[in-house]
């Protein structure tokens, strides 16, 4: 984050006592250094809410301090909260003026809200304050992807192979373009330019989606099962499952029917869009459902909001006392406490409205947050009269759809196939709890039924009758959207057989996948 300690020499030092000698120091004598020194650390050990604590602090003592302005942009940032970082790194380069760093940050906070044409603009200033950087140049370049301007991606990637020369990063980035137009065996040879010594996690990962692309499965396989094993010993990014054992217990011992009996719901907010909720466990087709539902003009897409977690955190912070959430909740039914529930709803619209989702012309916007089924006791607490999507699809399906992709949702459950169908399991069993315990507005999809039927799937039953209805578009139609995860900007055509059960996977995996599963889907026994 800021500039006050190096990573190398925080390592070295004792972590509790070094925070605890910061912490000491604030409280006898606050001052700023100690403040970003504090952060710093925080930031370094992945607590990023605390972090922000500090840096908020630091904020209020010098609003116009560069470094408490870049902290809590790139705070922010970790957090997905790209709207507020904007605003941050935009007061940075107001104080200090523009420069390559400050630059290229904006750029990819603005590509990643979809703001396309605006972060065009940026990162030309950046690579023309510092043409030297390939990191950049390349970023630009994913825009270019993005923008669906593969002309221009070419363009940047060979400005950028002039300055660099082929180091990896070109040639990986060169392969994902002729992967992108169809050159498959091209960007197989571009990969296996990339010396070995060169991070091979991603070059496994693209490598394995070339061969699957192809039709050699096992060998995309062992591709996609050695970057895994590299994000898990190298990396450390394995299942927390004693985390997420303990947390789905607390959501079930609090979330029972018994007890949210008595907490006050709120009311609909009349003068604006409404949230439909899409869940699902990751890889389960939350993208196609939501790209269908925003084929509808009056539709908005929210993509991956992680508004109902902000919610979660607020409601610990809100209601005081010494419970974390979901327990903290309980405090809703007490007499000084009844509106607070309100308050939480218009946290989760405020966030929305700084997203731009809740302008003229929606009804709806879309909330499609992987694994949001965690929180569905809390939004029937903020939102009791939306919708609730949940999509099914074959488990195998999921799990192995998870093994070949790199994300963290689920206590890092991706990164093993047992893993993804530890949390399948669990995560299955809240949901039936959720079920039997709330009076949710939930409706089921079938993945598969979807894809072969989308027309005859959907519609009827969504709460759009209401609506002028949308103008007549072709089976399998995508709608125009500028969201942001990767899954939207990955999805192939999407009204096609191949969707169904289209990864093959090796017959040892699957056998080692069918105990976990087995119970939780009866599709698993009629589909084999």
């Amino acid at each position: 984050m800021g500039q006050t300690e190096s990573e190398t020499q925080i390592s070295d030092r004792d972590d509790g006592a070094y925070e605890e000698t910061l912490k000491r120091t604030l409280r006898e004598k606050p001052d700023i250094e100690t403040l970003f020194a504090l952060a710093q650390h925080l930031f370094d050990r992945g607590e990023n809410e605390e972090a922000s604590i500090y840096v908020r602090w630091a904020l209020a003592m010098v609003p116009r301090h560069p470094t408490a302005q870049w902290n809590m942009a790139i705070l922010l940032m970790a957090e997905a909260r790209l709207e507020a970082a904007e605003v941050h790194f935009r007061r940075l380069i107001e104080i200090v003026g523009e420069n390559p760093r400050s630059a290229l940050h904006l750029a990819d906070c603005l590509r990643r809200q979809g703001k396309f044409d605006e972060s065009e603009i940026w990162y030309r200033k950046a690579t023309g304050l510092d043409p030297a950087n390939t990191e950049a140049w390349i970023d630009w370049c994913l825009l270019a992807q993005q923008r669906g301007n593969l002309f221009h991606a070419w363009q940047l990637l060979q400005d950028a192979a002039h300055i660099a020369g082929e180091v990896p990063q070109i040639l990986l980035t060169r392969a994902r373009l002729c992967r992108r137009e169809g050159r498959v065996d091209e960007a197989i040879r571009l990969l296996a330019e990339i010396p070995r010594d060169a991070p091979r996690i991603p070059v496994l990962f693209e490598r394995g989606e070339c061969l699957r692309d192809i039709g050699r499965f096992e060998e995309a396989w062992n591709d996609f099962a050695e970057a895994k094993r590299l994000c898990r010993d190298v990396e450390g990014h394995r299942y927390d499952a004693a985390g997420a054992e303990a947390e789905i217990q607390r959501l079930k011992q609090f979330f029972m029917r018994s007890r949210t009996a008595s907490l006050p719901r709120a009311r609909r907010r009349q003068d604006i869009p409404q949230p439909l909720f899409i869940t699902g466990f990751p890889r389960s087709g939350t993208t196609l459902v939501e790209q269908i539902l925003t084929s509808h003009p009056r539709v908005r897409a929210g993509d991956e909001l992680r508004f109902v977690e902000f919610a979660a955190r607020a409601s610990s912070r809100w209601l005081g006392g010494s419970f974390g959430y979901p327990e903290c909740l309980a405090g809703l039914s007490v007499g000084d406490n009844l509106q607070m529930v309100e308050r939480l709803r218009d946290y989760y619209l405020d966030c929305a409205r700084a997203a731009g989702l809740l302008g003229a012309g929606a009804a709806f916007f879309t909330d499609k947050m992987p694994l949001n089924e965690m929180h569905l006791g809390l939004i029937h607490l903020l939102f009791p009269e939306s919708l609730i999507i949940h999509v099914r699809r074959h488990p195998l399906d999921i799990v192995c759809s998870n093994f070949e992709s790199f994300h963290p949702h689920g206590f890092n459950q991706a990164f093993a196939v047992e893993t993804s169908a530890q949390h399948y399991v669990l995560i299955d069993g809240l949901l039936a709890h959720y079920r039997e315990q709330l009076d949710l507005r939930l409706m089921e999809i079938r993945y598969e039924a979807l894809v072969a039927n989308p027309a005859a799937e959907m519609p009827r039953r969504l709460p759009l009758s209401q609506l002028p209805p949308p103008s007549r578009r072709g089976r399998g139609h995508i709608a125009a959207r500028t969201g942001t995860s990767r899954l939207s900007r990955r999805l192939r055509p999407v009204a096609r057989q191949s969707h169904v059960r289209g990864t093959r996977t090796p017959i040892d995996t699957t056998k080692r996948l069918r105990r976990p599963i087995t119970g939780v889907d009866s599709c698993i026994i009629s589909e084999g």
